[in-house]
């Protein structure tokens, strides 16, 4: 599995990881039986959050990192009404419960929200001082919203802004992709393939994707993941509940587009006009 330095950090890390958003609507078993998959497979990123199925999904990620922690490259989240300075504390503190890890690899504001920022940051330096979190980041911010949280926060303090990016929904490369670039920010996609929105072959997408898989025997999905992990400072973290579709998301990272390709890819999915909002589903 392909590994790229993790923003401003000196953390190596898979390309492609494994996310956990909606997880908790397969069986238990099955779920940590995928995730250990990916472990199998590289795909040492595991991202999840204390909203995910109200805690349930980091319990079953915690015991599918068992005797493997040190594997792991572990991120969760807090929700922003959680985020006070105290509220954060706590939250963090449950989530590490649950995973039954003494630490987290990342931790992050879910979204922005009412509390002020200082209030958040000013935990996770607390958090990060006592090595109970290594690094913290943020999700879903817009870029006016990262100059904020840059404000605040201590230089190189903001690792990562994890963010919606797949092929039908290319906003951040508007203004969030060169922010972060900019200011060495990785990015982390979530949900690659759109939430059951992938293109089909009855499009002019989807063709192209098809012709581009065949010529490199692969599939659509792994052609798309790879374009999107095309630069430098992105990661991906798609979700599946089956341990097949593990496998072909791992095996993407070893796809090498041309130039050719990735331009007929990008004029098949043109990314539109700059929306007003940066959207998040």
């Amino acid at each position: 599995m392909m590994r790229r330095k993790f923003g401003p950090t000196e953390e190596w890390v898979p390309v492609i990881g494994q996310g956990t958003w909606n997880l908790e609507q397969i069986p238990k078993r099955r779920a940590i039986a995928v995730l250990r998959t990916g472990l199998d497979a590289g795909m040492s990123h595991i991202d999840t959050a204390e909203m995910y199925g109200s805690g349930v999904v980091e319990e079953w990620v915690g015991e599918a990192i068992a005797g493997r922690r040190d594997e792991v490259f572990l991120a969760s989240k807090v929700l922003p009404e959680h985020a006070s300075y105290q509220g954060t504390l706590r939250a963090c503190e449950n989530s590490l419960r649950r995973l039954g890890t003494d630490f987290l690899d990342l931790y992050m504001l879910h979204w922005p929200g009412s509390v002020p920022l200082e209030e958040t940051l000013r935990a996770f330096e607390h958090l990060k001082g006592s090595g109970k979190v290594r690094h913290f980041a943020v999700s879903n911010f817009d870029v006016d919203e990262l100059e904020g949280a840059e404000a605040v926060a201590d230089p190189g303090r903001i690792v990562c802004d994890q963010v919606l990016y797949h092929l039908l929904q290319r906003a951040i490369e508007h203004a969030v992709f060169p922010w972060c670039r900019a200011h060495r920010v990785a990015v982390v996609a979530y949900s690659p393939f759109g939430s059951g929105s992938f293109p089909d072959k009855s499009s002019r997408g989807g063709r192209v994707l098809a012709e581009i898989a065949k010529a490199h025997r692969a599939t659509p999905r792994q052609v798309a993941l790879r374009f999107l992990i095309r630069g430098p400072s992105v990661f991906a973290i798609p979700m599946t509940t089956d341990p097949d579709h593990v496998r072909e998301n791992a095996a993407a990272a070893d796809l090498s587009l041309s130039d050719e390709e990735i331009a007929r890819i990008d004029a098949a999915f043109p990314p539109g006009p700059k929306p007003r909002t940066l959207p998040t589903l």
